[in-house]
């Protein structure tokens, strides 16, 4: 089983590069169906296809399993424990995983909306591909995470403490960060950043020099500065 993450990236001077997760599966046992089980234990298992979609896997732990191309509309993984695993192609609707445990996690591909994360816990995760529409982070705890070429419409992180995040080549739309706490957040690589909310949260992250330009009238709005002319 694969425990280890690889070093920081050095994104920047003064900016402390995310630990990537590396995760290298043991071989795995097919899931045999039948339904998740609040609590449940699932070690070294294979979901392949599966449609869990409205099951409760509530409070269970997943340790180096591979979820791919998966359903998971309406799943409940509140307070679930997902360590040492891969998640390809997943995706679903309202997926519930609230206070859940992410760690060294990839999550790539996946098509999902309305997931519900707050509260949650998420250290040495990559998050790569695909696109998250309206993901709720608010008081989520973010350390050691990437988001690498994926699409995030109306991002939540509203109350969420983000260290050592970096986003690259992702686009970033309208994101909420109303009384986030940022500290070695990297928001250069991002190929389009729209910030909705939370400018003046911003204390702790990097931007490029471009992206300033483009957040200007935002910022002069918030500020009550009138620009003309």
């Amino acid at each position: 089983m694969a425990r280890r993450a690889s070093g920081g990236t050095g994104v920047g001077k003064g900016v402390k590069g995310a630990r990537r997760p590396e995760v290298r599966l043991p071989p795995l046992e097919p899931y045999t169906g039948g339904e998740l089980e609040p609590d449940g234990d699932y070690d070294g298992v294979e979901f392949r296809e599966a449609d869990l979609a409205g099951q409760d896997g509530g409070g269970a732990r997943f340790m180096d399993c591979a979820l791919t191309e998966c359903v998971l509309d309406g799943t409940r993984l509140r307070g679930a424990r997902v360590l040492d695993s891969v998640l390809t192609g997943v995706r679903g609707v309202g997926t519930d995983l609230a206070d859940a445990n992410l760690r060294d996690v990839q999550l790539l591909d996946a098509r999902l909306g309305g997931t519900q994360m707050f509260g949650a816990v998420l250290e040495r995760v990559l998050i790569r591909g695909g696109k998250i529409d309206f993901l709720n982070l608010r008081q989520a705890k973010l350390r050691d995470v990437v988001f690498q070429g994926c699409v995030l419409v109306e991002p939540d992180f509203g109350g969420a403490r983000l260290e050592r995040v970096e986003f690259v080549d992702s686009a970033v739309k309208a994101a909420d960060f109303t009384a986030a706490t940022l500290t070695d957040v990297d928001l250069r690589g991002a190929a389009e950043l729209g910030i909705a909310a939370g400018l003046d949260r911003l204390a702790g992250a990097v931007i490029s020099t471009g992206q300033l330009l483009d957040l200007a009238p935002v910022l002069a709005a918030q500020l009550g500065i009138r620009v003309e002319g």
